[in-house]
């Protein structure tokens, strides 16, 4: 009997591999993306010192109307909107393993949006 790969583990992998190229700094941290199945966490982390600069997530009462995508979304303007209080323009985006498609893409649009670049 052949048994299925498990996803988060092969997700792990993708992320690992990707993180022993990408690191953030205190000028140019990392954005960093979790995406459960109903909620999506995003951060701004400061590799070098290893401290979170800022977060934003779905938990927030603001970001909750509204379908998962367009809360995705919200949750990148939220965040960009944090970054730019803390004077982050720039930004490493890391997006942990997942597809660069749906509520990631849309996350990562709407911190677009809100004025970070990556």
């Amino acid at each position: 009997m052949i048994t299925k790969p498990d996803k988060n583990k092969t997700r792990q992998k993708r992320h690992a591999r990707v993180r022993s190229r990408i690191s953030g700094t205190a000028k140019r941290p990392r954005l960093n993306v979790f995406r459960s199945n109903v909620n999506i966490y995003a951060q701004l982390i400061d590799d070098v010192a290893g401290v979170t600069l800022a977060s934003a997530s779905t938990l927030n009462k603001d970001n909750q109307s509204g379908t998962k995508t367009e809360q995705a979304k919200k949750v990148g303007l939220a965040l960009a909107k944090a970054a730019a209080e803390k004077d982050i323009s720039e930004v490493v985006f890391d997006r942990g393993g997942y597809l660069y498609h749906g509520r990631i893409q849309a996350l990562a649009d709407g911190a677009r949006e809100g004025g970070l670049k990556f």
